[in-house]
This record gives C-alpha cells, structure tokens and sequence, in this order.
C-alpha cells in the first residue's frame, strides 16, 4: 500500500492548517508550563511538575536529594527531545543518579545542565529560557516489552475536534531510550477504530515489519486505553483552544492517559507511519458540526477505520458469508435483533432503513454523526449502528435512506463493514452465524 500523492500533507500545506489557530492558542505550544496550567485548569491529566528553574539564582534553593525519582529534566520550551534527562534511580552512597541510558550524573552536571537550558541551548522559541523537573510516567504494562528502557508515548494529531490520525513512538537503543524519531525510535501507526497497530518505520523513513533483531510483528498491537486516550487529545485541543494541533500523551499504568505536550506545528512523519495521508482526512472532516469530545472520537472512528486484514493475522481464519445474511441489531437499549441483510459491495459505507432506524431508537436528529450526500435522496443523517454477523461484532456509520423502508431486507452491507470476511453462495444454516469449513 503506498500513499496518493493528492492525499499527503506537506510542511507548505501544513500552513493552511496552522493558521487556524487563534494566537491564544499558540503560546500552550510554545511553554509546557503554561500547558500544564491550563491542563490542570481543565481537570485533565499531566506529570507533576518538582521544581522550576526561571533563572540562576533558583539552582541555590534546589536540593536534588529531595526529588522524587524516578524524574525528568527539560527545558520548559524545547522540541525534538533536546536537553531531556530522564532520571531512574539514584545512588544511596553519593550525589550520583543514573540516567535511562545508564549513564552516571552528579549533582554538579545536573546543575550544569539546567544553566545550559537556562541559556537557551535547547529552546526552540522565545528569548525567556525555563527549565522543569517533573515526574517520569513509566510504561505502561501492556507496551514496556516492546520499548528500550524509556516510556513509549501517543502522538495524535486533533482537527475540527476530530481525532484525524496516531501514531506510537516506541524508545530504542539508538534513541537512547527517548521516544523520538529524530534520534532513532520506532514509529508505529494505529488505526483509529481500534487502536490496533498497522505499520511501523524505524527513525522517521526505514519501513519495518518486525521490530529490529526480533520477530516481533510491528502490527496487531493492541494500545490500551484507545478511547480514552482519543477524547483526552480532543479535550485538550478544545481547553487550548487549538483547532489543528498535535497532542503527545503518556498511558500511565493505573492513571490512564497523560497529556505530556501540545505542538500546534506536529510533524509529517505520522503519514509515513499510517500509509495515509493526512490532507485527504483534513478535508473529510472540515465544517463538520462537532458537539463534544466522545463525538468527534466517534466521527473518527467511522471515517478512519483502517483495513486491517493486510497486516494483521486473523487468529480464527476467514469467515465466508452469503449475499444476503441473516444478522443481529444492536437498539439503543442494547436489545439484540435479528434482520435481513443484504451485501450491497458497489456501496462504501453501510445504510439502514429510516423506518427501522427509528424503530430501533438510533435515528435522533439532535444526536447525528453527520450528514452525507446521497445521490438519489440528498442530504441524509448518519448514525452509529452496532451488529454482529457470524461471531464479529461491529459498531459502525450507517447512512439512513428511505428506499429501503419497503424493501425486504433493511440493511445493505457495504465494503467498509466487510473486512475480513469472503462472500460466498452458502447455505442458508451457515449464513445465519455457523462457521464455513
């Protein structure tokens, strides 16, 4: 699969798409203290900051003894992981810390180090230079057996309070156990529907398959906390007023999601982790009418689900199903029901009969996904549908059209909710949810 070249977002591009952001905006990407503030503002979790260094007389109040380790130290405006120092364990018998790379410090070349930031040797902006101490996150269960020694962070670019895309950056022993692809890291793409890992780069243009020196698939990686870490980005654009913006996010093992910055210039190499281009999604989702944060997760997740069954094994083989399966319906009390369906494959998202839309209690007109553009009917509502054909359950878009009020089945199946399936003549038994030999 490779990328149109119509769908990529480029840095000239990138402009159009900046430049929405109101210059209030701006200043949380420009000063991770004042993102922190405005954070903690809106209940939204961050690390804890340990100490703050404004200028050189604060390095006479500071007693390294008395932070909490593990901890970090960087500057308050840096990007690219420049000046990062992640601290995991101190000696007990000196004024000595180890660093994640497992090199030794003293308390002396930490003061060092913070005049250096202090002088602005790692800042990219401004001429006011700021160094922080805050708590180091650690990995998260699920993900610390595929990271060198550092925690793996989420990357998830915000438009239009819309999840558009992710990515996760994986630490290496190149990157020095720092989680940036400039420096060597592992950046593996997600899909948006699931949180499933797709495709992964190793820096920011070596493809992979597996992860370096193992045989690790860089696919099938299940992230944790995949809706909650969707919303907390689509919180965080809106609290900072950001409409195109990147959010960085740590999962903490037991406190879930962990805002670590907001850059409002995010860079382009998450398309190379997806296969995708982010220009064809900024367009999809543009003047959509957002309502809250679990809303846009859900249009992101309708719009952006990735076609899977390329790159991830499907454990219990291919499901075969017939032209015109017998599947069950989910109402909006979570009633099951059974309902004639037909596989429409000339069509790309699903439809559900208006009349059966409403009988279900999905089709509430203040509670749309979105408007589509029907050729035949015109503008017609969107709404969110969950099914289960054979064993696989499914929450999906379907368009609400009214040709099919008299018709006999009252779903037509499109190719988006097909994946993993071939459609076959079978039996009537087998069509009905019994596995094809």
């Amino acid at each position: 699969m490779t990328i149109k070249s119509g769908h990529i977002l480029g840095m000239n591009a990138r402009y159009k798409y900046t430049k929405k952001n109101p210059y209030s905006a701006k200043k949380y990407g420009f000063s991770k203290l004042k993102t922190k503030e405005l954070l903690r503002e809106h209940k939204i979790l961050t690390a804890a900051v340990f100490h703050t260094f404004e200028n050189l007389s604060d390095l006479e109040n500071i007693n390294w003894e008395t932070i909490p380790v593990p901890f970090v130290v960087k500057p308050a405006s840096g990007s690219a992981g420049k000046g990062i120092i992640v601290i995991t364990n101190k000696n007990p018998n000196k004024p000595e810390w180890q660093t994640s790379n497992g090199e030794i410090i003293t308390d002396t070349e930490l003061n060092l180090h913070i005049e250096n930031i202090l002088d602005g040797e790692f800042s990219t902006w401004g001429s006011t230079h700021k160094a922080i101490i805050e708590e180091m996150i650690p990995a998260h269960p699920d993900l610390i057996k595929y990271s060198f020694k550092g925690t793996p962070d989420i990357r998830v670019i915000v438009f239009n309070s819309v999840p558009i895309m992710a990515m996760i950056r994986i630490p290496t022993k190149e990157s020095r156990g720092k989680a940036n692809l400039d420096q060597g890291a592992i950046g593996l793409g997600i899909d948006m529907a699931t949180g499933i890992t797709t495709y992964g780069i190793y820096g920011k243009s070596e493809r992979i398959l597996k992860f370096p020196g193992t045989k690790k698939n860089v696919s099938g990686i299940q992230i944790p906390e995949w809706n909650n870490i969707l919303e907390t980005a689509v919180k965080a654009a809106e609290s900072a007023g950001y409409i195109f913006m990147g959010a960085d996010l740590f999962i903490h093992p037991t406190k879930g999601p962990m805002i670590v910055e907001l850059n409002g210039y995010p860079g382009l190499s998450i398309q190379l982790c997806n296969k995708a281009g982010l220009k064809r999604r900024l367009e999809r989702v543009e003047g959509l009418e957002i309502r809250d944060a679990k809303h846009g997760v859900k249009i992101s997740q309708a719009l952006f689900a990735h076609d899977l069954s390329a790159t991830i094994k499907v454990e219990e083989g291919i499901q075969v199903i017939s032209t015109k399966p017998e599947i069950t319906v989910f109402d909006d009390k979570n009633k099951a029901h059974l309902v004639d369906a037909l596989i429409n494959t000339s069509r790309y998202r699903s439809a559900i009969s208006e009349e059966y839309a409403q009988q279900l209690g999905i089709l509430d007109i203040d509670d749309l996904l979105w408007r589509q553009q029907e050729s035949i009917e015109g503008k017609v509502p969107v709404v969110e549908v969950k099914f289960k054909i054979k064993e696989k359950k499914q929450k999906t878009a379907m368009v609400v059209i009214k040709k099919l009020n008299k018709s006999k089945h009252k779903i037509e199946l499109g190719r988006i909710d097909l994946q993993g399936f071939l459609i076959g003549d079978v039996g009537e038994d087998n069509s009905k949810g019994q596995s094809s030999k």
